[in-house]
């Protein structure tokens, strides 16, 4: 795939033309607006009572520690289910604080001793872009495993995140013999150069959303810089990661530089962040959890740490945007992956000329989205991730209703298995709602309205998060104002959820420390050493 369709493949629109069937809405949440519209019935294609069986057989489910599949050492195990429906598809090694122990011990080794930091650049660079192949070759059945594990659409997995997957492991074997230190000119008879190393044994958590991408995130610059990885899993989603390490051994990568343990956060995760062996710690997930990721790294060995955290990220719609285009754009940024995006355009601001046409507009697409068994082709969107995201998502839609905002479609639970949730609108938001402060982290699209740009910055930044945001318009001075005012890691003007490798992605405020992807991500994984050597009779200085 060419270099320039994979920088937009994950911002490319879903197709409006697809089939629909119907369910209504309980009526205990039909209500009428204050302009006295009542809620029509929701219409979205029904979840299939016989589902697809997965075309993939789950072949990993114990930790990678040292090159080598291991129980852990407790002999405990935890399920990991399928969304889809709730049941149990495998049972997974579960590890604790002695499972990281051997982990990190396998790490330190690999790094201290080991061939990996010895290695050339190059050398490392060829394993780094055979895996690479291999992940590849077996796309296939690795996006499965993450549709089955997630519930994310197949097509969603197998067109666009696996693609990016190997790209992005591309881009690092490619920095891999390109990263180099300085000469610095001082003072004084000196010479002086500065080594970029490796920082060591870098411990990195990721979560269940993307959970092949965030692999790529964290462990591509890493090994691309000579570290060794101690990496956990998202509980509800290890299957992938451990299928894509195995493939790294076959690529040639030596025991104990990556090391895989699957387990719980105040176990497994809090026994890695606090480990007093480990140089460096990279998390995504939670702002809540964020904060304490930092604060046990900084109570053990006051190691440095990168978040990739939360985001309630505005999506601005000016007045002389195509409203069409708007409302396409503006559902994707919303609604992609379930709404389960840090990033997601959950607070979609339109310029009040045309708030009706696009609320209407908006309220259409939604009723049009086919929500379904993820393993069938056309369907846009699969179940969310577990009972407890489910049960949040609900709360968050009760008390948008309770808060007096309109519901213009869905709101509730669709069909009565397994985790789905029909696509949901709600207009009249108002900035003190719940639903347009939190991070819901589900297919909930709140419309506000806004009458100059002024008034828009100002709201858009009156947030604790500043991960991202949105502005759709065709006036190029419109674009530069917001794009420069907006306190947001990343600003897509006419476009969203552009991931190419090159880009780099964080956070203001709240939604983390660092960026992830690019040269920026590097940073993370070096330390800068200062050598000055004294001169004799130099010929110049």
């Amino acid at each position: 795939m060419a270099a320039r369709r994979l920088s937009s493949v994950l911002s490319r629109s879903l197709s409006a033309s697809h089939a629909s069937g119907s369910a209504s809405l309980p009526s205990s949440l039909v209500r009428t607006s204050g302009c006295g519209r009542s809620i029509n019935r929701f219409s979205t294609a029904a979840v299939p009572e016989e589902l697809i069986t997965p075309p993939v057989q789950i072949s990993y489910t114990q930790h990678l520690i040292n090159g080598q599949f291991v129980d852990s050492a407790s002999g405990k195990e935890f399920p990991t289910h399928d969304p889809r429906t709730g049941e149990v598809i495998a049972h997974v090694a579960e590890g604790d604080a002695e499972d990281i122990n051997r982990a990190v011990a396998a790490a330190r080794k690999a790094f201290d001793e080991g061939p990996w930091p010895k290695m050339t650049a190059y050398e490392r660079s060829r394993i780094l872009l055979r895996f690479a192949d291999l992940v590849e070759k077996h796309s296939d059945e690795l996006a499965a495993l993450e549709t089955w594990n997630n519930g994310k659409p197949y097509e969603q997995a197998a067109k666009s995140e696996l693609p990016l997957f190997v790209r992005l492991f591309y881009y690092y074997a490619g920095w891999a013999d390109k990263i180099h230190g300085l000469t610095v000119p001082a003072d004084g008879d000196y010479h002086v150069q500065t080594l970029h190393e490796p920082i060591g044994v870098a411990g990195q958590i990721i979560p269940w959303n993307f959970p092949l991408v965030m692999f790529a995130w964290k462990v591509g610059p890493a090994l691309a810089c000579g570290n060794t990885i101690v990496l956990k899993t998202a509980e509800q989603t290890p299957l992938t990661a451990l299928y894509v390490a195995k493939l790294f051994h076959e690529a040639g990568l030596p025991p104990g530089v990556l090391n895989v343990v699957s387990g719980y956060g105040p176990t497994a995760g809090a026994a890695l962040a606090s480990h007093m062996d480990v140089d460096k710690l990279a998390f995504t997930g939670s702002t809540a959890t964020g904060k304490i990721v930092l604060e046990l790294s900084a109570r053990s060995n006051l190691k440095p740490v990168t978040l990739e955290l939360g985001g309630k990220s505005p999506f601005i719609v000016c007045e002389d945007a195509d409203v069409d285009k708007a409302v396409e754009l503006a559902h994707f940024a919303l609604f992609f992956n379930q709404g389960q995006c840090c990033c997601a355009g959950s607070r979609t601001f339109v310029h009040e000329r045309i708030y009706d046409e696009f609320l209407e507009k908006a309220k259409t697409r939604a009723m049009r989205r086919v929500v379904g068994d993820p393993f069938k082709k056309g369907v846009e969107q699969g179940p969310q991730i577990d009972p407890e995201q489910f049960e949040k998502i609900l709360r968050y839609i009760r008390s948008g209703i309770q808060s007096n905002a309109t519901l213009e479609c869905g709101g509730d639970r669709l069909g009565s298995k397994g985790y789905f949730i029909q696509p949901t609108v709600f207009s009249n938001v108002q900035d003190d709602m719940l639903i347009a402060k939190d991070e819901i982290f589900g297919p909930v699209q709140s419309i506000l309205k806004f009458n100059d740009i002024d008034e828009v910055i100002r709201r858009a930044n009156a947030t604790r998060y500043g991960l991202a945001a949105g502005v759709f318009t065709r006036n190029l001075d419109t674009a530069n104002t917001l794009s420069r005012a907006l306190r947001a890691g990343t600003v897509w003007v006419n476009c969203f959820d552009v991931f190419d490798a090159a880009i780099p992605f964080g956070g203001y405020k709240m939604s983390g420390i660092g960026r992830e992807k690019g040269i920026y991500s590097l940073h993370n994984y070096l330390q800068v050493k200062a050598v000055v050597t004294p001169l004799k009779k130099a010929a110049w200085l």
